[in-house]
């Protein structure tokens, strides 16, 4: 039996094709709307549904380095783009290597905040919500 569990150290966000520097943690949340299709005077006893929209969000958290925060591409990102202009983004869970599986599609970042305490590094986490469909590469 071969182990085809994946492991989450090595995974990469990218947003615009430029990874985002010292992930601590992604998450995505997929939805789909279900519309009931039940009609009157069937024999049928229960409801019927059928699959609608789907949307996704999801969040990213950070170690906050100003070596890496203090470039143009996320101060655009947070700064100017919360909630604004989509960008692109790509999570890839295993890492960004030749083969790997992806998730990939369009964003709106819709939250930004940095937390900090007394025994620990400051981090960053960064919210968005999808725009449009979540696009799957299986690896070959």
């Amino acid at each position: 039996m071969s182990n085809t569990a994946l492991v989450g150290y090595a995974g990469v966000v990218s947003v615009n094709s430029q990874n985002i520097a010292e992930i601590r943690s992604f998450s995505i949340d997929l939805t789909a709307d279900t519309i009931e299709t039940t009609t009157m005077g069937g024999t049928n006893s229960g409801r019927t549904y059928t699959k609608g929209l789907s949307s996704f969000t999801g969040s990213a958290d950070v170690y906050f380095d100003p070596e890496h925060f203090s470039t143009a591409d996320l101060d655009g990102l947070i700064n100017a783009d919360v909630g604004d202009a989509s960008v692109q983004m790509t999570i890839y869970p295993e890492g960004d290597g030749s083969g790997n599986q992806s998730m990939s599609g369009n964003i709106h970042v819709t939250g930004y905040s940095i937390s900090a305490s007394f025994d620990g590094l400051v981090e960053a986490s960064i919210s968005f919500q999808g725009d449009g469909q979540l696009t799957y590469t299986e690896a070959t």
